[in-house]
């Protein structure tokens, strides 16, 4: 009996340490992602101040490396003013970003994505061409799919014929379906598509877009009659209205926010390609000026290489 107790305090340990090793790798795999936007955000940022207190010149120095940064132009010279006003000693100015980094992200203390296993679950997908929003589609498929939902895919971007073909290779490859019709009225297709949903009892529905934002109004009139489609057809369904960033476009990520959330009020962020910017600290300056919670990141070319957004683990990988 004792040894039976033994064994299972034994096993319990083994699964924590496990676990515990996991989250670790994890840990050490996001921040080794996110060792270009560190360089970018605190190392350039530390390495112009010498003195006790930042004088004048160095300040102006903080400020340029915290655009160059990517957290935009007003919020980096809000940083700054608080520095100088607050008297804050070269060797708290790490602590101190950190903590007003974290601050912005917690302004939307909701990063979870929205799901419910009793019902219909929408994702409305949009964002430019280019932004990897049909890769990210993929691999939210894979993940639904793995977690035993039932997922249907909408090749939304009925008028690029790649597009609808790159949907069709991540359907199979992460084992789901999916509606494409060439040349169809996306907002149709939509339509239909949730129709299927519906009767079929699928409970997870991705609906890529069209992302031509060289001719934006009649990508954002079209974008606005799927969701209005969408809308319609919502009934007791979950929806989720996300958009797709390039994480190394860095300013131009907060233009597209900003036009995106303006035709389809944006209810989610997903960050691609973060393993290879400097340019992360465009996830602080959306949160910043529009209060869009950013969701999912993705870091690698797998299938698998997509997680849900942790603030605290995010600045941490960024600070640590």
């Amino acid at each position: 009996m004792f040894n039976f107790f033994k064994n299972k305090k034994e096993e319990t340990k083994d699964i924590k340490e496990s676990t515990s090793s996991k989250k670790d790798s994890a840990f050490g795999f996001l921040k080794n992602a996110l060792s270009k936007t560190t360089n970018s955000l605190v190392d350039n940022v530390l390495n112009v101040v010498s003195g006790e207190i930042p004088d004048e010149f160095e300040l102006e120095d903080i400020e340029t490396m915290l655009i160059k940064a990517d957290i935009g132009v007003d919020y980096a010279v809000e940083l700054v003013e608080k520095i100088k006003s607050e008297k804050i000693k070269t060797a708290k100015i790490k602590d101190f970003l950190r903590e007003e980094f974290s601050k912005v992200l917690n302004i939307e203390k909701d990063n979870k994505l929205k799901f419910e296993k009793d019902k219909l679950n929408i994702y409305f997908v949009v964002g430019v061409n280019g932004a990897g929003k049909t890769t990210l589609i993929g691999k939210l498929a894979n993940r639904f799919k793995n977690q035993g939902n039932k997922v249907l895919l909408v090749a939304g971007d009925t008028f690029r014929a790649a597009a609808e073909e790159q949907l069709d290779v991540w359907s199979k490859r992460a084992g789901v379906d999916i509606v494409r019709e060439d040349k169809a009225d996306s907002a149709s297709l939509v339509y239909r598509a949730i129709d299927k949903a519906r009767c079929e009892n699928y409970n997870v529905i991705i609906i890529d877009s069209a992302g031509r934002l060289q001719n934006k109004f009649n990508l954002i009139e079209e974008l606005k009659k799927i969701k209005n489609v969408i809308l319609k057809k919502l009934q007791d369904a979950n929806l989720e209205t996300m958009l797709v960033l390039d994480g190394t476009q860095g300013q131009n990520g907060l233009s597209q926010a900003s036009v995106f959330n303006e035709a389809v009020d944006i209810t989610a962020l997903a960050i691609t390609k973060m393993d290879s910017t400097s340019k992360g600290g465009i996830v602080f300056a959306i949160a910043k000026e529009l209060k869009l919670p950013t969701k999912l990141i993705c870091i690698g070319e797998g299938i698998d290489d997509i997680a849900d957004f942790d603030s605290v683990e995010f600045v941490n990988a960024i600070f640590n």
